[in-house]
């Protein structure tokens, strides 16, 4: 679909999947600094960033909730873009064109490479593990005995510095394919740049039949 503004240009994202977008990536770092200051007493001091020790553990899980509840929409709305094709399998044998730009020796790409794919639903494992190891640990609301709020902790850790590690690709990937920031800001693309990383998608956006 075309931009009013600039008929050349293509919309990738609407105007609400930015926003979504953006005010989970606030709330993660949020999830991030908090967690980090509950999680080893040389961090503690980021507890003043919430008002202290006791509003930090307060905040953090509620905050924590309301990122996976603005991440299940966004997923929800996504999912159907990253369902895995058989190009998806050839992109990631050809991983060593991908690193080196040589994406014309790449299959067509939809909407959402393999890699991209693989991030999605790396993030909704992860997402759903955090949810659950939290409530776990959650002992102002509920009681699971000792036992299992200790496991729930090591594993919540675990999660936590998983997504963090997945969260850093997302963003150097941002960077690394120039134009990708303008989509997540703006909302739209040049025709180029559809062409080059996402051709199989440009041809939809288009109405053209696409190469297998």
């Amino acid at each position: 679909m075309s931009n009013a503004k600039n008929p050349r240009l293509i919309r990738r994202y609407t105007a609400a999947e930015r926003t979504n977008h953006w005010i989970v990536a606030i709330a993660f770092v949020l999830l991030a600094l908090s967690g980090l200051a509950l999680f080893h007493p040389s961090m503690y001091w980021m507890t003043a960033l919430f008002g202290g020790g006791t509003w930090t553990r307060i905040l953090h899980p509620f905050v924590g909730v309301f990122m996976f509840l603005l991440f299940f929409v966004l997923a929800a709305r996504m999912f159907r873009h990253n369902k895995w094709e058989k190009r998806d399998n050839q992109y990631l044998k050809q991983f060593g064109d991908v690193v080196n730009n040589r994406e014309d020796k790449l299959p067509e790409i939809g909407r959402y490479n393999a890699g991209q794919k693989v991030l999605f639903f790396a993030l909704i494992i992860l997402m759903l593990g955090l949810l659950l190891t939290g409530i776990v640990m959650w002992r102002s609301y509920f009681d699971f005995g000792v036992e299992l709020i200790r496991l729930a902790s090591v594993l919540h850790a675990i999660f936590a510095f998983l997504i963090i590690v997945a969260i850093i690709v997302h963003i150097y990937a941002g960077f690394w394919v120039k134009g990708s920031l303008h989509a997540m800001t703006r909302g739209t693309v040049t025709p180029g740049w559809a062409w080059r990383h996402h051709r199989a998608w440009f041809r939809q956006v288009r109405g053209e039949p696409h190469q297998k």
